[in-house]
């Protein structure tokens, strides 16, 4: 459905993406994700039109737009201000795009409002907030104007900018999941931007994460997390502890010693020294301290010559443990993510 081939963007002497070789399936609810500056957000304008690629080709179902304009590209586009125009209401709003059709391509008036009002249906808003000026809406409301303005004009594919990046954290939640089943009910292949690893964990069906320009992985939210292909992936995504060469030899099972080596918090696990145990791989640490998150717990363990975080999840079997206690960890090899030295 989308190809980069050997996509660059430079900008004077910054090369804002490097060498981009990504496919997208048509459908897809595709997110590019990645720190501030990684490039994510200009591979997505590049895709859209409004960035000229300085090497390489854009396709979007076979047909290469690397240098078509961005209104003959059959795209939507939502930015992370919304861009709404404050001078028109929110079905006018959501119209424009409608009213500025050209030749044949123009619907008549009665069609156009047809279509707003099940757009407006689509994304949850009531009919009572079409002739509402959008500066008597709340951020989330605002929200779903600009992706109603976009998918109006029935694009093949809708391109996202951190949407949500505004909004208070609970009304992010409800919004997202919200986000994907409208992209599931109007099957619009769906390109998302985000620095937020849990929005992309959650919301996608593949995710491609780039650093400094380059791509460095892409694959499904559960590759990503427990795969991760380099060390910087393994660090960006989520919280990791880093093994000290003492642990990974107490740990043994073949490890590599002298591998960047990482595991996840909720990976390991805390028992009593004495509790009976499936584990065949454990080490012994004591408590130093404990941060409460509500639906878990988060217990910082000196171990050998260094400190482990553990995850371990609120419910009533769950024991509290103090500092001071000492405690046993136990460890599944299998979930140590290694990076060789090159």
């Amino acid at each position: 459905m989308i190809r980069f081939e050997d996509v660059d963007v430079v900008f004077g002497e910054h090369r804002a993406v490097s060498h981009l070789d990504l496919e997208i399936q048509e459908g897809e609810f595709f997110t590019l994700l990645g720190p501030s500056g990684c490039g994510k957000t200009t591979a997505l304008r590049s895709l859209a039109g409004f960035v000229e690629p300085t090497g390489g080709r854009v396709l979007i179902a076979g047909r290469d737009v690397t240098r078509v304009p961005s209104e003959k590209r059959g795209v939507g586009m939502v930015f992370q201000n919304y861009a709404l125009f404050p001078s028109m209401n929110v079905r006018e709003n959501i119209a424009f795009g409608l009213t500025v059709q050209k030749g044949g391509d123009r619907l008549s008036k009665a069609e156009q409002n047809r279509r707003v009002d099940e757009i407006a249906e689509r994304t949850g808003l009531a009919s009572g907030q079409l002739d509402k000026n959008v500066s008597e809406l709340s951020g989330g409301q605002q929200q779903r104007v600009a992706i109603a303005r976009a998918l109006v004009l029935t694009p093949r594919i809708l391109l996202l900018d951190e949407p949500l990046s505004n909004l208070d954290a609970k009304l992010r939640v409800q919004l997202r999941e919200q986000l994907k089943e409208l992209q599931h009910e109007v099957g619009v292949t769906t390109v998302y931007v985000t620095h937020d690893q849990e929005e992309a964990l959650t919301l996608s069906d593949r995710i491609a994460v780039l650093d400094a320009g380059h791509l460095q992985q892409v694959g499904t939210p559960e590759e990503i997390y427990d795969r991760s292909a380099t060390p910087f992936v393994c660090r960006f995504i989520g919280e990791n502890n880093r093994l000290t060469p003492a642990q990974l030899v107490s740990i043994g099972g073949g490890l590599d010693t002298t591998a960047e080596s990482y595991v996840r918090p909720e990976k390991l696990h805390l028992a009593a020294p004495d509790a009976a145990s499936a584990a065949s791989t454990w080490l012994e640490g004591e408590i130093v301290g404990r941060t409460y998150h509500g639906s878990h717990s988060v217990y910082t363990v000196t171990v050998e010559d260094g400190m482990l975080r553990v995850s371990v999840p609120a419910g009533a079997s769950a024991r509290t443990w103090d500092a001071g206690d000492v405690v046993r960890v136990d460890v599944d090899p299998r979930w140590i993510l290694q990076y060789p030295a090159a």
